[in-house]
Protein backbone atom coordinates (compact mmCIF):
# COMPACT_ATOMS: atom_id res chain seq x y z
CA UNK A 1 0.00 0.00 0.00
CA UNK A 2 1.91 3.50 -1.18
CA UNK A 3 2.78 5.73 1.77
CA UNK A 4 1.94 9.55 1.13
CA UNK A 5 3.32 12.32 3.36
CA UNK A 6 0.37 14.04 5.44
CA UNK A 7 0.48 17.85 6.24
CA UNK A 8 -0.66 20.15 8.79
CA UNK A 9 -2.75 22.41 7.35
CA UNK A 10 -0.37 25.45 7.54
CA UNK A 11 2.27 23.28 6.16
CA UNK A 12 -0.12 22.74 3.24
CA UNK A 13 -0.72 26.33 2.39
CA UNK A 14 3.63 27.08 2.92
CA UNK A 15 3.81 23.92 0.21
CA UNK A 16 0.94 25.67 -2.00
CA UNK A 17 2.45 29.42 -2.07
CA UNK A 18 6.47 27.63 -2.79
CA UNK A 19 4.36 25.54 -5.96
CA UNK A 20 2.37 28.81 -7.01
CA UNK A 21 5.40 30.71 -7.09
CA UNK A 22 7.33 28.05 -9.35
CA UNK A 23 4.44 28.27 -11.85
CA UNK A 24 5.03 32.09 -11.22
CA UNK A 25 8.05 32.08 -12.49
CA UNK A 26 8.14 29.40 -14.75
CA UNK A 27 5.62 31.20 -16.93
CA UNK A 28 7.53 34.64 -16.08
CA UNK A 29 11.34 33.33 -17.23
CA UNK A 30 9.34 31.65 -20.48
CA UNK A 31 11.47 28.03 -19.97
CA UNK A 32 8.19 26.32 -20.90
CA UNK A 33 9.03 27.29 -24.58
CA UNK A 34 9.90 24.50 -26.71
CA UNK A 35 12.49 26.66 -28.10
CA UNK A 36 14.50 28.61 -25.24
CA UNK A 37 15.03 32.25 -26.25
CA UNK A 38 13.47 31.87 -30.13
CA UNK A 39 16.12 28.88 -30.91
CA UNK A 40 15.77 25.57 -30.95
CA UNK A 41 17.75 24.39 -27.93
CA UNK A 42 16.35 23.42 -24.56
CA UNK A 43 16.82 24.66 -21.52
CA UNK A 44 19.35 22.60 -20.51
CA UNK A 45 21.17 22.95 -23.75
CA UNK A 46 21.59 26.37 -23.07
CA UNK A 47 23.05 25.68 -19.68
CA UNK A 48 25.47 23.55 -20.79
CA UNK A 49 26.83 26.13 -22.93
CA UNK A 50 26.69 29.17 -20.56
CA UNK A 51 28.94 26.96 -18.70
CA UNK A 52 31.29 25.90 -21.63
CA UNK A 53 31.18 29.91 -22.61
CA UNK A 54 32.30 31.01 -18.89
CA UNK A 55 34.35 28.50 -18.18
CA UNK A 56 37.40 27.71 -19.95
CA UNK A 57 38.43 24.05 -19.50
CA UNK A 58 35.55 22.46 -17.94
CA UNK A 59 35.39 18.66 -17.32
CA UNK A 60 32.28 17.02 -18.18
CA UNK A 61 32.13 15.61 -14.04
CA UNK A 62 32.27 19.49 -13.26
CA UNK A 63 29.16 19.65 -15.77
CA UNK A 64 27.40 17.46 -14.46
CA UNK A 65 28.17 18.15 -10.53
CA UNK A 66 27.29 22.17 -11.51
CA UNK A 67 24.02 21.84 -13.32
CA UNK A 68 22.91 18.83 -11.38
CA UNK A 69 22.73 16.96 -14.88
CA UNK A 70 22.60 12.71 -15.18
CA UNK A 71 25.95 12.26 -16.50
CA UNK A 72 24.78 9.90 -19.80
CA UNK A 73 22.24 12.81 -20.24
CA UNK A 74 25.37 15.18 -20.53
CA UNK A 75 27.30 12.93 -23.32
CA UNK A 76 24.73 12.98 -25.68
CA UNK A 77 24.40 16.68 -25.06
CA UNK A 78 28.23 17.05 -25.73
CA UNK A 79 27.91 14.89 -28.64
CA UNK A 80 25.37 16.96 -30.45
CA UNK A 81 27.55 19.94 -30.10
CA UNK A 82 30.96 17.72 -31.22
CA UNK A 83 29.23 17.03 -34.05
CA UNK A 84 28.24 20.47 -34.94
CA UNK A 85 31.70 21.73 -34.32
CA UNK A 86 30.54 23.48 -31.26
CA UNK A 87 33.00 21.88 -28.44
CA UNK A 88 36.14 20.52 -28.58
CA UNK A 89 38.58 18.56 -26.45
CA UNK A 90 41.75 18.54 -24.77
CA UNK A 91 43.23 16.35 -22.33
CA UNK A 92 43.34 17.78 -18.66
CA UNK A 93 47.16 18.07 -17.45
CA UNK A 94 46.87 16.89 -13.94
CA UNK A 95 44.56 14.07 -14.58
CA UNK A 96 44.95 12.39 -18.44
CA UNK A 97 41.45 10.19 -17.43
CA UNK A 98 39.48 13.93 -17.98
CA UNK A 99 38.98 15.90 -20.68
CA UNK A 100 39.06 19.57 -20.88
CA UNK A 101 35.87 20.90 -22.86
CA UNK A 102 35.70 24.04 -23.96
CA UNK A 103 33.79 26.17 -26.84
CA UNK A 104 35.16 26.39 -30.53
CA UNK A 105 34.69 29.57 -31.98
CA UNK A 106 31.89 28.47 -33.93
CA UNK A 107 29.93 27.26 -30.59
CA UNK A 108 30.88 31.04 -29.37
CA UNK A 109 29.04 32.09 -32.58
CA UNK A 110 25.77 30.31 -31.74
CA UNK A 111 25.98 31.52 -27.95
CA UNK A 112 26.58 35.19 -27.87
CA UNK A 113 23.12 35.85 -29.67
CA UNK A 114 21.46 33.81 -27.33
CA UNK A 115 23.35 35.68 -23.86
CA UNK A 116 22.66 38.90 -25.82
CA UNK A 117 18.48 38.00 -26.33
CA UNK A 118 18.51 36.87 -22.51
CA UNK A 119 20.09 40.39 -22.00
CA UNK A 120 17.83 42.10 -23.41
CA UNK A 121 14.60 40.17 -22.19
CA UNK A 122 15.42 40.58 -18.63
CA UNK A 123 16.52 44.53 -19.37
CA UNK A 124 13.01 44.67 -21.12
CA UNK A 125 11.30 43.21 -18.06
CA UNK A 126 13.42 46.09 -15.51
CA UNK A 127 12.88 48.85 -17.33
CA UNK A 128 9.21 48.12 -16.72
CA UNK A 129 9.74 48.81 -12.86
CA UNK A 130 10.43 51.66 -11.08
CA UNK A 131 14.52 51.88 -9.92
CA UNK A 132 13.01 50.84 -6.29
CA UNK A 133 11.09 47.92 -7.55
CA UNK A 134 14.53 46.71 -9.90
CA UNK A 135 16.13 47.02 -5.99
CA UNK A 136 13.40 45.04 -4.16
CA UNK A 137 13.79 42.26 -6.86
CA UNK A 138 16.96 41.79 -6.72
CA UNK A 139 17.47 41.33 -2.90
CA UNK A 140 14.37 38.78 -2.80
CA UNK A 141 16.11 36.93 -5.60
CA UNK A 142 19.73 37.34 -3.91
CA UNK A 143 17.52 36.05 -0.31
CA UNK A 144 15.86 33.06 -1.98
CA UNK A 145 19.32 31.93 -3.04
CA UNK A 146 20.58 32.24 0.00
CA UNK A 147 18.25 30.47 1.95
CA UNK A 148 17.81 27.59 -0.59
CA UNK A 149 21.23 27.49 -1.32
CA UNK A 150 23.55 24.89 0.75
CA UNK A 151 25.13 25.58 3.98
CA UNK A 152 28.45 26.86 3.49
CA UNK A 153 31.46 25.23 4.95
CA UNK A 154 32.32 27.07 8.45
CA UNK A 155 35.74 25.95 8.30
CA UNK A 156 36.60 28.50 5.21
CA UNK A 157 39.53 30.37 6.55
CA UNK A 158 39.26 34.05 7.72
CA UNK A 159 40.93 36.18 9.95
CA UNK A 160 40.51 39.13 12.56
CA UNK A 161 42.98 41.82 12.67
CA UNK A 162 43.11 45.16 14.14
CA UNK A 163 43.00 48.40 11.78
CA UNK A 164 45.55 49.59 9.07
CA UNK A 165 45.96 52.78 7.42
CA UNK A 166 43.24 52.73 4.58
CA UNK A 167 41.02 50.28 6.35
CA UNK A 168 39.20 53.60 7.77
CA UNK A 169 38.39 54.35 4.13
CA UNK A 170 37.13 51.28 3.20
CA UNK A 171 34.66 50.78 5.92
CA UNK A 172 33.48 54.20 4.96
CA UNK A 173 32.77 53.08 1.31
CA UNK A 174 31.35 49.55 1.83
CA UNK A 175 28.96 51.14 4.38
CA UNK A 176 27.62 53.67 1.46
CA UNK A 177 27.54 51.17 -1.21
CA UNK A 178 25.84 48.39 0.79
CA UNK A 179 23.43 50.54 2.73
CA UNK A 180 22.24 51.70 -0.52
CA UNK A 181 21.85 49.03 -2.67
CA UNK A 182 19.84 46.62 0.03
CA UNK A 183 18.45 49.45 2.16
CA UNK A 184 18.36 52.33 -0.47
CA UNK A 185 19.85 54.69 2.24
CA UNK A 186 21.22 58.00 0.83
CA UNK A 187 24.87 59.20 0.79
CA UNK A 188 23.73 61.04 3.72
CA UNK A 189 24.36 57.39 5.18
CA UNK A 190 27.97 57.24 4.42
CA UNK A 191 28.41 61.11 5.72
CA UNK A 192 27.02 59.76 9.23
CA UNK A 193 29.69 56.63 8.94
CA UNK A 194 32.72 58.89 7.86
CA UNK A 195 31.98 61.26 11.23
CA UNK A 196 31.90 57.85 13.62
CA UNK A 197 34.93 56.50 11.78
CA UNK A 198 37.05 60.16 11.84
CA UNK A 199 35.98 60.60 15.29
CA UNK A 200 37.37 57.13 16.07
CA UNK A 201 41.01 57.48 14.47
CA UNK A 202 41.06 61.35 15.94
CA UNK A 203 39.91 60.11 19.42
CA UNK A 204 41.46 56.90 19.30
CA UNK A 205 42.45 55.25 22.69
CA UNK A 206 44.30 51.96 22.42
CA UNK A 207 43.54 50.77 25.90
CA UNK A 208 39.97 51.30 25.96
CA UNK A 209 39.33 51.17 22.57
CA UNK A 210 39.34 48.33 19.19
CA UNK A 211 38.46 47.74 15.85
CA UNK A 212 38.69 44.40 14.18
CA UNK A 213 38.72 43.66 10.24
CA UNK A 214 37.93 40.56 9.09
CA UNK A 215 39.88 39.23 6.51
CA UNK A 216 39.56 36.21 3.54
CA UNK A 217 41.90 35.30 1.12
CA UNK A 218 43.81 38.71 1.26
CA UNK A 219 40.33 40.71 1.33
CA UNK A 220 38.58 42.95 3.77
CA UNK A 221 34.62 41.24 4.48
CA UNK A 222 34.09 42.38 7.41
CA UNK A 223 34.42 45.80 10.39
CA UNK A 224 33.57 46.06 13.76
CA UNK A 225 34.31 48.94 16.73
CA UNK A 226 34.80 49.21 20.30
CA UNK A 227 34.25 52.96 21.24
CA UNK A 228 34.53 54.07 24.72
CA UNK A 229 31.22 55.96 26.06
CA UNK A 230 32.47 55.80 29.37
CA UNK A 231 34.66 54.56 32.08
CA UNK A 232 31.94 52.19 32.47
CA UNK A 233 30.11 51.72 29.32
CA UNK A 234 31.33 50.92 25.50
CA UNK A 235 29.92 51.23 22.26
CA UNK A 236 29.37 48.57 19.46
CA UNK A 237 29.72 50.13 16.49
CA UNK A 238 29.83 49.99 12.51
CA UNK A 239 29.09 46.03 11.94
CA UNK A 240 29.39 44.79 8.19
CA UNK A 241 29.76 41.46 6.54
CA UNK A 242 30.28 41.57 2.61
CA UNK A 243 27.09 39.71 1.21
CA UNK A 244 30.43 36.97 -0.29
CA UNK A 245 31.71 36.26 3.14
CA UNK A 246 27.90 35.96 4.68
CA UNK A 247 26.82 32.72 6.05
CA UNK A 248 30.59 31.85 7.62
CA UNK A 249 30.01 33.21 10.75
CA UNK A 250 32.00 36.51 10.79
CA UNK A 251 29.23 38.82 11.62
CA UNK A 252 28.66 36.36 15.12
CA UNK A 253 32.63 36.10 15.79
CA UNK A 254 33.32 39.98 15.43
CA UNK A 255 30.79 40.59 17.93
CA UNK A 256 31.74 37.73 20.06
CA UNK A 257 35.54 39.52 19.81
CA UNK A 258 34.14 42.95 20.39
CA UNK A 259 32.14 41.54 23.98
CA UNK A 260 34.72 39.56 24.92
CA UNK A 261 37.35 42.61 24.73
CA UNK A 262 34.72 44.85 26.47
CA UNK A 263 34.88 42.67 29.62
CA UNK A 264 38.88 41.97 29.21
CA UNK A 265 38.92 45.81 29.59
CA UNK A 266 36.60 46.19 32.37
CA UNK A 267 33.26 47.69 31.29
CA UNK A 268 30.23 47.25 33.03
CA UNK A 269 27.86 47.72 29.60
CA UNK A 270 27.45 47.58 26.08
CA UNK A 271 25.39 49.68 23.62
CA UNK A 272 24.47 49.88 20.02
CA UNK A 273 22.22 51.60 17.51
CA UNK A 274 20.50 49.81 15.06
CA UNK A 275 17.39 50.13 12.93
CA UNK A 276 14.72 47.55 13.45
CA UNK A 277 15.44 46.34 9.45
CA UNK A 278 18.56 45.23 9.66
CA UNK A 279 17.39 41.48 10.98
CA UNK A 280 20.39 39.26 10.16
CA UNK A 281 22.26 41.94 12.56
CA UNK A 282 19.62 42.05 15.15
CA UNK A 283 19.97 38.38 15.23
CA UNK A 284 23.82 38.40 15.91
CA UNK A 285 23.15 40.79 18.10
CA UNK A 286 20.40 38.88 20.46
CA UNK A 287 22.53 35.84 20.14
CA UNK A 288 25.34 37.42 22.15
CA UNK A 289 23.15 38.51 25.12
CA UNK A 290 21.84 42.12 23.98
CA UNK A 291 18.46 43.30 25.10
CA UNK A 292 16.45 45.67 23.26
CA UNK A 293 15.27 49.17 25.39
CA UNK A 294 14.53 51.54 23.61
CA UNK A 295 12.48 52.49 19.65
CA UNK A 296 11.90 55.49 17.74
CA UNK A 297 10.48 56.21 14.69
CA UNK A 298 12.37 58.76 12.53
CA UNK A 299 13.12 59.85 8.81
CA UNK A 300 17.06 60.03 7.74
CA UNK A 301 18.99 59.30 4.96
CA UNK A 302 16.00 59.44 1.88
CA UNK A 303 13.70 57.27 3.69
CA UNK A 304 10.28 57.60 5.57
CA UNK A 305 8.88 55.26 8.23
CA UNK A 306 12.53 54.13 9.82
CA UNK A 307 12.37 52.79 13.32
CA UNK A 308 16.16 53.37 15.17
CA UNK A 309 16.69 50.59 18.07
CA UNK A 310 18.86 50.78 20.60
CA UNK A 311 20.28 47.40 22.55
CA UNK A 312 22.31 47.12 25.61
CA UNK A 313 24.12 43.83 26.95
CA UNK A 314 25.58 43.87 30.86
CA UNK A 315 28.88 42.64 30.73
Amino acid sequence: MASSLLLLPEAEKRVAAVRRFNRFYTRQIGVLQEGLLDSPFSLTEVRVLYELAHHHGVTATELCSELNLDAGYLSRILRKFEKRDWVHRKPSPSDRRQSLLALTNKGSAEFLPLEERSNQHVGHMLAEMSLEAQHQLIRSMEEIERVLSPPQESSQPYLLRSHQPGDMGWVVYRHGVLYSQEYRYDERFEALVAEIVAEFIQNFDPRHERCWIAERNGERVGSVFLVRKSASVAKLRLLLVEPSARGLGIGKRLVQECVRTAKQIGYQKMILWTQSELLAARKIYEHAGFHLVEKKPHQSWGQKDLVSETWELKL
